[in-house]
């Protein structure tokens, strides 16, 4: 059991290593990264809580939270190569169970949506997200319930999914809903998604005042150019009119 702890956390150092361009060494994660911390003290928790240590577990789960500010149940069953980037505010649920090569940012939950009036009869059920291979959660993402997050997906920033998510789909917004599927499944996106596939809303709001205000100025244009007219067939008739008067003071001269 030691080795495959040794080597689940020899994988979780090399994720952070392979995935985070700040990180220079494998001595700089292990000595610096919350997320490596966390990560650590939970393989030997989720070890504590199998061999049915669980207040043991629970204690030294609660020391690594107070430590690194994630909060990782020790029932919560994790696969190899797992990184937690930024990490604090990261909550993982006791029923969990995440994939393999699985990257996490920080102030994401994998929470229950059932209220806790009535606990004991939720105890024992299947109440926090099931996630696949190779997905990638945003920043301040929630994934609540008992649902499936499919093999290589992804989770955008802020996004709330309350439904299953299909293998190799990218899911943002509130509610989440499907963006698009994934052309790349072997390059690594950080955050979830890549740079132009979500619309920015400020680009887009910028766009429409752009659109509003050609049509405003073609309406102005417009304007100006039916003023122009009518102050030029305005100046032909006050011409007309002059040498119409004219015409009749002559007139009555020779009278």
């Amino acid at each position: 059991m030691s080795k495959k702890i040794f080597s689940l956390v020899y994988s979780d150092l090399r994720a952070a290593k392979d995935r985070d361009p700040a990180a220079r060494s494998i001595i700089e994660v292990i000595l610096t990264y919350s997320g490596f911390h966390a990560i650590f003290f939970h393989r030997i928790c989720h070890f504590l809580w199998t061999l049915k240590l669980k207040l043991l577990a629970r204690f030294l789960s609660n020391f690594s939270r107070i430590l690194t500010s994630i909060e990782i149940h020790p029932a919560a069953s994790i696969g190899e190569g797992f990184f937690i980037d930024h990490g604090a505010g990261l909550v993982i649920g006791e029923t969990s169970k995440i994939g393999k090569n699985v990257t996490i940012y920080q102030q994401a939950t994998l929470g229950g949506i059932s209220p806790s009036i009535d606990s004991a009869s939720q105890r024992n059920l299947k109440r926090h997200p099931t996630v696949g291979d190779n997905v990638i959660i945003g920043s301040g993402a929630q994934i609540l319930g008992p649902i499936y997050i499919g093999n290589d997906s992804r989770i955008g920033a802020n996004a709330v999914v309350l439904r299953d998510v299909p293998d190799n789909m990218t899911y943002v917004g509130v509610p989440a809903r499907k963006l698009e599927s994934s052309m790349n499944t072997d390059s690594f996106k950080a955050y979830g998604i890549s740079k132009g596939q979500i619309d920015d809303p400020n680009k887009k709001s910028i766009s429409v005042l752009f659109k509003e205000m050609h049509t405003l100025n073609e309406k102005i244009s417009s304007i100006e150019s039916l003023i122009s007219t009518f102050t030029s067939k305005k100046n032909e008739f006050d011409l007309r009119l002059k040498k119409i008067k004219t015409t009749k003071q002559k007139d009555k001269g020779v009278k």
